[in-house]
């Protein structure tokens, strides 16, 4: 079993990439081994999410485009296999993805998959009242405005109302 002391936590902040937004007053935060890479994993991240108050849960994996979301921040917890991502836009940073790792993504940060094993599955969610729209062009100023101006989750959907991201993002 994964102990407190076995996660690791990474943190990036974006700037604007390209034509990606990115979020530049929220970091990017990268949980390794959030939780124990073993047995069927998207259950465990479905209820770890909903159990911390997150909600839109989905299973898939990462699309092959570049995109971001305007309208919610995203938890992406790795269920399975491998991959490696581009997060943050075209110029932003390459990271290799396995089982029980987890990323949190501020809202208008750019993601997208490079490559992954046959296997690799993700579990999804948003904070309450928040809904990922696909943006695949440059943010407008209403875009701009509406990502520097979505409340920021309530609970850290990996470790609840004490969590990193609670210390992590907060609002100048």
């Amino acid at each position: 079993m994964t102990s407190a002391a076995d996660v690791t936590i990474e943190t990036i902040l974006f700037e604007f990439s390209d034509w990606v937004p990115n979020n530049p007053d929220l970091p990017v935060l990268i949980y390794r081994n959030a939780i124990p890479a073993e047995g069927e994993m998207a259950p465990k991240f479905e209820d770890r999410f909903q159990s911390n108050g997150w909600q839109g849960i989905w299973r898939n994996g990462v699309f092959d485009y570049q995109h971001y979301h305007t309208g919610a921040h995203e938890v992406l917890g790795i269920a399975g296999g491998r991959a490696r991502l581009l997060i943050g836009g075209p110029a932003g940073a390459e990271l290799s993805v396995h089982a029980g790792d987890c990323l949190i993504l501020p809202a208008g940060t750019g993601h997208r998959r490079i490559d992954a094993s046959r296997d690799f599955l993700v579990v999804g969610a948003y904070p309450p009242g928040q809904d990922a729209d696909i943006q695949t062009g440059p943010a407008d100023q209403v875009q701009l405005d509406t990502i520097a101006r979505l409340p920021l989750p309530k609970t850290d959907p990996v470790e609840g109302a004490d969590g990193a991201l609670l210390r992590a993002w907060s609002r100048r």
